[in-house]
């Protein structure tokens, strides 16, 4: 007998005459699976393309052109739109109402979320006390836009409540929403007033983060309660704080609705910022183009923020 002719098997083993079957899937299946997740998205990427690529990408459209939506033939002028805006002294005026909306607004409702946030922190208040001050000073928080320009609109009247109650000081009232000396400070109150409540809670939940074991040590080594804020609390929640900014940074620059439903920009462009300018342009005026350079010069700006903020918050993590 040859035995070399023979197939000699090993027990236990099987041999295929086919050869060796590949296990790897095949090219379609992969590309399939790899699809997959997009399915998924898919349906908030279009929409989100519609509502807001498409629409951004349509002003910044008009902004290099003359006579659009209310003409049938718009005519290409290049930065012609930009350089008007840029040298209109009302909008000019805007900016620099904004830089000082948005800074006082900002710097304030860190220092009051801050405060109030310690406040609610401490061990010298009780349960239901630091409740019902947590109720006291969310409040602000829950009304609308409307109900709180509507409210305020009616206090600061020169027969409202708040010249009532400093009469009674005998301290003279104002005309404060009418007044271009008093309207921008009385408009950032409000919005302060309106907004330091977010800043209060998102600090509260940074300070509740802190861990007490290192204030235990910090005191043990004689630190007082300033040392112990400065180099034990604020290290922990300057993360916090620093995205708390630039978000109200952003939200506060695009601020268009308390501003219009109490002066409307007035007076004589006292409170007159640029989302209220850019809406002015557009809808009192109807020249679509120079609000559309406007509305592209804010997302400008509003990009910068944003850009910052997305960064500060990879650091973050």
């Amino acid at each position: 007998m040859n035995l070399s002719s023979t197939n000699v098997h090993r027990p236990g083993t099987i041999r295929s005459s086919a050869g060796p079957r590949s296990t790897r899937p095949k090219a379609p299946a992969v590309r399939a699976r790899k699809l997959v997740p997009f399915a998924f998205v898919s349906p908030t990427l279009a929409l989100i393309t519609l509502l807001t690529v498409v629409p951004i990408l349509m002003v910044a459209g008009y902004s290099f052109m003359d006579n659009v939506i209310v003409e049938p033939n718009p005519v290409f002028v290049g930065f012609a739109n930009y350089v008007k805006v840029l040298s209109d002294p009302t909008f000019l005026t805007a900016l620099g109402n904004t830089f000082v909306f948005i800074t006082l607004s900002t710097v304030v409702h860190l220092v009051l979320g801050l405060a109030f946030a310690l406040l609610l922190n401490t061990p010298l208040l009780g349960n239901v006390t630091k409740a019902i001050f947590r109720v006291i000073y969310i409040l602000p928080w829950l009304f609308t836009i409307a109900v709180i320009a509507i409210v305020w609109r009616l206090m600061l009247d020169p027969s409202g409540v708040v010249n009532y109650l400093l009469g009674t000081f005998g301290i003279q009232g104002a005309d404060w929403l009418s007044t271009p000396e008093t309207a921008l400070g009385s408009v950032t109150f409000i919005n302060i007033w309106s907004g330091y409540p977010f800043f209060m809670i998102s600090l509260l939940a940074a300070l509740q983060g802190v861990p007490t074991v290192l204030h235990e040590a910090a005191r043990v080594d004689g630190a007082g309660w300033w040392q112990r804020f400065l180099y034990v609390t604020l290290p922990h929640i300057r993360p916090v704080i620093i995205s708390m900014a630039v978000l109200d940074l952003i939200w506060t620059s695009q601020q268009f609705a308390l501003i219009w439903m109490t002066t409307g920009g007035g007076p004589l462009n006292a409170t007159e910022v640029v989302s209220t300018y850019t809406y002015k342009q557009a809808f009192s005026n109807f020249d679509f183009s120079t609000a559309s350079a406007a509305a592209v010069i804010v997302l400008l700006l509003t990009m910068a923020l944003a850009f910052f903020y997305v960064r500060q918050q990879k650091v973050r993590d």
